[in-house]
Protein backbone atom coordinates (compact mmCIF):
# COMPACT_ATOMS: atom_id res chain seq x y z
CA UNK A 1 0.00 0.00 0.00
CA UNK A 2 1.28 3.67 -0.43
CA UNK A 3 -0.46 7.47 -0.38
CA UNK A 4 -2.44 6.35 -3.62
CA UNK A 5 -4.08 4.27 -2.17
CA UNK A 6 -5.31 6.11 0.66
CA UNK A 7 -8.03 7.94 0.66
CA UNK A 8 -8.16 11.98 1.43
CA UNK A 9 -10.84 11.53 4.24
CA UNK A 10 -8.43 8.61 6.12
CA UNK A 11 -5.41 10.85 5.80
CA UNK A 12 -7.44 13.80 6.63
CA UNK A 13 -8.92 11.75 9.82
CA UNK A 14 -5.58 10.97 10.50
CA UNK A 15 -4.34 14.39 10.46
CA UNK A 16 -6.61 15.50 12.68
CA UNK A 17 -6.03 13.16 15.27
CA UNK A 18 -2.75 14.26 15.30
CA UNK A 19 -3.26 18.06 15.76
CA UNK A 20 -5.87 17.14 18.64
CA UNK A 21 -3.21 14.73 20.27
CA UNK A 22 -0.76 17.87 19.63
CA UNK A 23 -3.17 19.84 21.97
CA UNK A 24 -3.63 17.53 24.54
CA UNK A 25 -0.08 17.06 24.89
CA UNK A 26 1.10 20.46 26.10
CA UNK A 27 4.12 19.30 27.22
CA UNK A 28 5.54 18.37 24.54
CA UNK A 29 7.99 21.52 23.39
CA UNK A 30 8.04 22.32 20.08
CA UNK A 31 11.92 22.41 20.41
CA UNK A 32 11.60 18.60 21.91
CA UNK A 33 9.63 17.47 18.31
CA UNK A 34 12.00 19.13 16.41
CA UNK A 35 14.64 17.54 18.43
CA UNK A 36 13.39 14.20 17.71
CA UNK A 37 11.21 14.52 14.48
CA UNK A 38 12.64 17.54 12.50
CA UNK A 39 8.95 18.82 12.88
CA UNK A 40 7.07 20.48 15.21
CA UNK A 41 3.36 22.09 15.65
CA UNK A 42 4.60 25.03 13.68
CA UNK A 43 6.20 22.59 10.87
CA UNK A 44 2.37 21.52 10.65
CA UNK A 45 1.01 24.95 10.53
CA UNK A 46 2.98 25.74 7.49
CA UNK A 47 1.97 22.81 5.84
CA UNK A 48 -1.06 23.41 6.28
CA UNK A 49 -1.17 26.68 5.17
CA UNK A 50 0.79 25.43 1.63
CA UNK A 51 -2.05 22.77 1.40
CA UNK A 52 -4.55 24.77 1.65
CA UNK A 53 -3.20 27.32 -0.75
CA UNK A 54 -2.60 24.62 -3.14
CA UNK A 55 -5.98 23.77 -2.95
CA UNK A 56 -7.44 27.12 -4.11
CA UNK A 57 -8.73 27.61 -0.27
CA UNK A 58 -5.11 29.86 1.22
CA UNK A 59 -5.16 30.16 4.92
CA UNK A 60 -2.27 33.10 6.74
CA UNK A 61 -0.37 32.15 8.79
CA UNK A 62 -2.16 32.83 12.11
CA UNK A 63 -5.33 31.39 10.64
CA UNK A 64 -2.96 27.94 9.85
CA UNK A 65 -1.96 28.38 13.32
CA UNK A 66 -4.76 28.56 15.09
CA UNK A 67 -5.99 25.25 13.74
CA UNK A 68 -3.03 23.49 14.77
CA UNK A 69 -2.76 25.11 18.43
CA UNK A 70 -6.45 25.54 19.05
CA UNK A 71 -5.74 28.99 20.21
CA UNK A 72 -3.52 32.07 19.26
CA UNK A 73 -0.03 31.32 18.85
CA UNK A 74 1.39 33.89 21.17
CA UNK A 75 -1.71 32.70 23.54
CA UNK A 76 -0.47 29.25 23.67
CA UNK A 77 3.49 29.85 23.62
CA UNK A 78 2.46 32.10 27.19
CA UNK A 79 0.66 29.38 28.67
CA UNK A 80 2.68 26.23 27.45
CA UNK A 81 6.08 27.19 25.76
CA UNK A 82 9.21 27.11 28.39
CA UNK A 83 12.13 28.41 27.55
CA UNK A 84 14.57 26.02 25.69
CA UNK A 85 17.43 24.71 26.86
CA UNK A 86 21.55 24.72 25.47
CA UNK A 87 20.63 20.94 24.79
CA UNK A 88 17.30 21.17 23.30
CA UNK A 89 18.33 23.53 20.50
CA UNK A 90 21.60 21.92 19.47
CA UNK A 91 19.10 18.45 19.20
CA UNK A 92 17.11 20.60 17.34
CA UNK A 93 19.89 22.25 15.05
CA UNK A 94 21.14 18.16 14.66
CA UNK A 95 17.90 16.94 13.49
CA UNK A 96 16.91 20.13 11.06
CA UNK A 97 20.50 19.32 9.54
CA UNK A 98 18.77 15.75 9.10
CA UNK A 99 15.92 16.99 7.44
CA UNK A 100 18.45 18.29 4.26
CA UNK A 101 19.68 15.03 3.32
Amino acid sequence: MDRSDMSDAVAAATFWRLIDHLRHRTDAQNVDLMGLAGFCRNCLSDWLQQASADAGQPLDKAEARRLVYGMDYETWKAQYQGPATPEQLARMDESVRRNKT
